[in-house]
Formats: structure tokens, sequence, C-alpha cells
């Protein structure tokens, strides 16, 4: 297997073992708190859970941050902790 292949394959893994956190709207949290909790749980920049938090209220759900189960079940529990609707998908 040349170097190409095996990167090529090796991409392919992370790609197909990555998820998604998924956050969804309700109308119980405030975009405050939304933002605040990105923040401080996912390590967002002020600006992208803002960004977040809106596209959360449009869309009725937005995804957070894609990585290994693993990295994301502590922001997901974080999340779910401050009553914020959120999933591993």
């Amino acid at each position: 297997m040349g170097i190409q292949e095996q990167f090529e394959e090796e991409v392919l893994e992370l790609l197909v073992d990555s998820k998604d956190l998924i956050v969804y709207n309700d109308d119980v949290n405030t975009f405050e708190h939304v933002i605040t909790s990105l923040i401080e749980v996912c390590g967002h920049q002020p600006v992208q859970a803002e960004q977040c938090t809106w596209i959360i209220h449009h869309n009725g759900k937005c995804q957070v941050k894609r990585g290994d189960f693993e990295a994301l079940k502590p922001m997901c529990v974080g999340l779910l902790d401050r009553g914020i609707s959120a999933m591993i998908e």
C-alpha cells in the first residue's frame, strides 16, 4: 500500500468515527444561557456561540461540535446538566 492510499484510508476512518454534538431548540432556555453554555462547555468563541444559538432558534437544531464520541460525551452531559437539549449523533 502506498503512502497516498494509507493516508486516504486513515482519513476515511476519522470521518467514519466522527460524531456530531447537536443542540436542539426549546422554549425554556434563554439565548444568553445557551450562548454562555456553549462558551463554557464547548469552548466556543462568543461570536461562534451566538451564531449557533441563532441557527438553533431558526432551524430547530445545530451541530455545535464534531469529534469522536469520547471527546463529545462530557460536553453533551455538561449541556444536558444545564437543561439544554443535546444529543450525539
